[in-house]
């Protein structure tokens, strides 16, 4: 594997397939005492965690998000013609699929591209204030002009998920609803346990109980490779040493995924996500504050690791993203549970969906210099200890093989796209409506 003088992988290393893709995942889950006691305890830890310390703002927005959940209206003939009229498949072989977080980045793009192609798509979100929920609100205008209904409740909210599977029979769940972000972690850690811990258990407990159960993808994260240094990542290296709370808690759904798949048959896919860019993006991602700050002359941070080492990222763009779901959606494999039981071995599977080509961020503030034709004001910076990680690379291999995902988009092409987006999106009227 050849290195840049800077320290950063070009070129993917070798990944050696074993004849049996199947035997891939069933080794891969083959743990030692050790490290079952290890996560077992790492699970107790975080709901201890988000008990004991827990800061009196986390728990009030937990406690806010669980109130919005209780007084949102739901049920009735209207609503249920919604819910119905949504998740209508339209096209042959199509699926119906409860997408949640569908009022995030990446749910939004996912629901309407399966809508686009015909299959029957709801939408599950719970507006939270993370980031401007104005954003949110307008990717939910947007999604429910091509006729995706979103309703407004919290996963955690056992009694409305179990309404809407009863309402309608879906064939898909795309579990995309989580507290995302690795520096959030350190102000509210209880909203990380509640929503992609307990989150995710309150969506598995429903799923398994569904008759017929559901086939399940959902977003992990690249941040489980947390302080591993073998570079490209793949799916078979070590992910028991998080640099985060965020990460901490991604790894805790895979093991509880397995659990859920080995027990009750859930068909499990948990997709790890490599810094996903592009236009109705996330606020509290670099590329996006960096270009709002640019815009305002404000100063640009810009973390170098030890020895002013190169921070760098696999940059992703949105719409590879949504073809490695859709196509983990369409190769993804019935569950073999009914009403809670087991009736044979279940799918279950971990994919790989970044870019392969890490960009120091150097290079994309310097990108975003040349769309936005104005200079930044960097200010480097030792990268602090909040979870952040020097560089990622992923490897894909796998996901080529089986999902065919294949991404084509460079950073410049998806910022490119992203800078046209917000200028627009945010009126900036006064300078760089162009952008080259």
């Amino acid at each position: 594997m050849t290195q840049l003088k800077d320290g950063i992988p070009s070129t993917p290393g070798k990944f050696k397939m074993d004849k049996s893709p199947y035997m891939i995942h069933r080794l891969r889950w083959q743990l030692p005492l050790a490290k079952l006691t290890f996560w077992s305890c790492l699970f107790l830890g975080l709901i201890l965690l988000f008990f004991l310390r827990s800061t009196p703002s986390s728990l009030s927005r937990i406690s806010d998000s669980n109130r919005r959940s209780l007084a949102s209206t739901w049920g009735g003939p209207d609503w249920e013609k919604r819910v119905r009229d949504s998740s209508r498949i339209r096209s042959s072989n199509g699926m119906s699929v409860l997408v949640t977080g569908a009022a995030g980045f990446v749910g939004t793009h996912v629901s309407a591209a399966l809508k686009r192609r015909g299959d029957g798509v709801l939408g599950l979100d719970n507006f939270n204030d993370y980031y401007d929920p104005k954003l949110k609100r307008s990717r939910q205008a947007r999604l429910e002009r091509s006729g995706v209904f979103i309703v407004e409740g919290d996963i955690n909210d056992s009694a409305l998920l179990k309404k809407l599977f009863d309402v309608v029979a879906f064939t898909h769940v795309m579990h995309l609803a989580a507290q995302a972000g690795v520096r959030y972690a350190m102000q509210n850690p209880g909203s990380y346990v509640n929503s992609n811990i307990a989150g995710l258990v309150s969506l598995f407990e429903v799923c398994k109980a569904a008759n017929p159960q559901p086939s399940i993808v959902w977003a992990s994260s690249s941040s489980v490779y947390g302080l591993n240094n073998k570079v490209p990542f793949s799916e078979r290296d070590r992910t028991d040493q998080p640099a985060s709370l965020y990460a901490a808690t991604k790894k805790a759904g895979e093991e509880i995924a397995h659990t859920y798949n080995h027990i009750y048959g859930l068909s499990i896919t948990g997709l790890r996500f490599f810094t996903v860019y592009g236009p109705w993006g996330r606020p509290d991602m670099a590329y996006f504050f960096f270009t709002k700050d640019i815009l305002k002359g404000k100063p640009i941070p810009i973390f170098e690791g030890p020895n002013h080492g190169t921070v760098a990222r696999d940059f992703t763009y949105i719409d590879d993203i949504v073809k490695g779901c859709l196509g983990s959606l369409d190769t993804a494999e019935k569950s073999t549970g009914s009403g809670g039981k087991k009736k044979g071995p279940a799918q279950l599977r971990i994919f790989n969906l970044g870019n392969t080509s890490p960009v120091p961020v150097t290079k994309l503030v310097s990108i975003l210099e040349r769309l936005l034709k104005l200079k930044a004001n960097r200010v480097m910076l030792k990268m602090p200890r909040n979870g952040d990680v020097q560089f990622t690379h992923a490897n894909i291999t796998l996901a080529q093989t089986e999902l065919g995902y294949k991404p084509t988009t460079d950073l410049q092409t998806g910022l490119k796209k992203f800078v046209r987006w917000y200028l627009s999106y945010y009126n900036n009227s006064g300078r760089n409506k162009s952008v080259e």
